[in-house]
């Protein structure tokens, strides 16, 4: 009942003819707007975008040689990237010559394969297209662990894809507590319509683990006959589908392909760089962080401790500490001392003698077994004491968000799409003479993005580089990001003292900051 139609400002038909939204309002007799500028706001991966790419453009300036051509620094999947100016230039012009040359297929392949993902995926699940034939195969869909913004699009995406397949798509109430008590049913098309901007799981979602209920799993694994399993969760899922695969040996019945797709506002699950509902809950960590900033607009020298969640990951205040300007931000993966956290009240300090008379200090929930949120207030009002005051502010279950961002509606809409076509191709693999056998390891993995690349990762193989005490994976990609908070959380002071022209101190803290670099 009700229907959306976006036009882009340059659309055009076959023939070449401008498509403007007033011909489409009277054509299908629909009210219209125009978004104009307000649709260029973001979300919480901008400023980390935007960040590493001008950390990355001042490196080029700095290893660039008379001899260097010029270069315009993009994002690619989640790596900084150098691209020639000119190449760049050129296939600008290649697409706007291949459009004009109504080459359409051709222009789309030339904007990059992000671009020609997205349409495509675009094409498969905007509209139903019966499957030829009807696939022998069954999929469950469940999600496990705490909720996250975009689970809700990436089970729309994965049960249409898996509908388009001809396969039967059943979904599982409350994880995997629901699959032993036999809380499944098979969904249609239109069933997850309106799921995509949806917070939260709307199938709902436990942290229990299979081992608590193996018996009464496998018996209803048995019973639905599904042959493919799509977990959708945090740490628990990707634990729960390894204890699965640990009890192949045990259970025939288990021999399924299995996927995960990690989703938790944490982003701990190892063999992905970003977990869905990670950038949600970093954009609500850091529109919190700028409310919290604003209450003191009209009060001088004044701290703010902010606690974020995340367990024994420092990802989510890491991030939110890059997006907000955080002058500190402690976490578990990058020990502190009581001599950091002095340089830190010092550094505050000399802050609060220019015109910058704010501070804002992030630390992860368990970044530390002694220096509690508590321990920091009371540092901090003690050695800040007739400089500035202190506040204290434990962020909690609110940054798990609502509606999720741009970013997480669609990476879980393409994890959703990739996961099942995987399944797809796994189980075709793995068909004979009318059942699924899968025992090897590549049939049980983690989709994620990867640097640059969506990979699928055998559980079996995460095992080994997973620290379970701690529920991380041992290598965070992340870590590298600390360095330029730093650097970016002591600058600001550089700055405002030169402004103020006092260089000597300028130039020995800009010499600490090279030398530390």
């Amino acid at each position: 009942r009700l229907n959306i139609i976006i036009i882009a400002e340059g659309a055009i038909d076959r023939s070449g003819k401008p498509i403007s939204s007033n011909y489409v309002k009277d054509v299908r007799d629909c009210p219209g707007t125009t978004l104009a500028p307000t649709d260029t706001g973001g979300c919480a991966h901008v400023p980390l975008q935007s960040s590493k790419m001008g950390m990355e453009a001042v490196m080029a300036l700095l290893e660039a040689t008379p001899d260097t051509p010029a270069c315009v620094v993009s994002h690619s999947g989640n790596q900084s990237v150098r691209l020639p100016l000119m190449e760049c230039v050129q296939v600008t012009k290649d697409v706007q010559k291949a459009m004009d040359e109504k080459r359409f297929d051709e222009a789309i392949q030339l904007r990059g394969r992000s671009f020609e993902n997205n349409w495509n995926i675009y094409k498969l699940l905007a509209h139903q297209k019966p499957a030829q034939e009807k696939s022998p195969f069954s999929m469950a869909i469940l999600n496990v662990g705490a909720p996250a913004a975009g689970m809700n699009a990436a089970v729309r995406s994965a049960v249409r894809i898996g509908i388009c397949q001809g396969h039967t798509i059943y979904v599982v109430n409350d994880g995997f507590e629901g699959l032993a008590k036999g809380q499944v049913r098979e969904v249609g098309w239109h069933d997850v319509a309106g799921w995509l901007g949806r917070g939260g799981s709307m199938l709902g979602t436990k942290r229990t683990l299979p081992k608590t209920c193996m018996e009464k799993i496998v018996e209803n694994v048995r019973k639905f006959n599904i042959q493919g399993l799509l977990v959708i969760g945090g740490f628990e899922a990707y634990e729960g589908v390894l204890q699965l695969v640990e009890a192949r040996g045990q259970y025939e019945e288990l021999c399924i392909v299995m996927c995960v797709i990690p989703a938790t506002i944490s982003n701990n699950v190892p063999g992905t760089d970003f977990s869905l509902g990670s950038d949600t809950a970093v954009n609500a960590a850091m529109e919190s962080c700028d409310r919290i900033k604003q209450s003191a607009s009209g009060t001088k020298r004044r701290v703010f401790i902010v606690e974020t969640m995340g367990g024994y990951c420092g990802y989510l205040s890491t991030v939110t500490g890059i997006a907000v300007g955080a002058d500190a931000a402690y976490v578990y993966e990058d020990p502190f001392t009581i001599h950091d956290l002095k340089a830190n009240v010092e550094h505050l300090t000399d802050k609060m003698k220019t015109d910058i008379q704010r501070g804002l200090v992030l630390r992860n929930e368990k970044c530390h077994e002694h220096y509690t949120t508590e321990f920091l207030y009371n540092l901090y009002s003690s050695e800040g004491k007739g400089i500035f005051d202190c506040r204290i502010n434990v962020l909690g279950h609110l940054q798990q968000g609502g509606a999720p961002t741009p970013f997480d509606r669609n990476y879980g809409t393409k994890l959703g799409v990739k996961a099942v076509l995987w399944m797809s191709e796994k189980l075709q693999q793995v068909y004979s003479k009318g059942r699924v056998f899968a025992n090897s390891g590549d049939t049980a993995c983690v989709i994620g993005l990867r640097k640059k690349v969506v990979a699928f990762s055998p559980v079996t193989e995460l095992k080994k580089v997973t620290d379970f005490e701690h529920r991380l994976p041992q290598e965070q990609w992340w870590l590298n990001l600390r360095l330029m908070l730093k650097m970016l959380a002591n600058y600001q002071i550089s700055l405002t003292e030169y402004i103020s022209g006092q260089m000597e101190h300028v130039t020995r803290r800009t010499l600490s900051i090279e030398k530390g670099f």
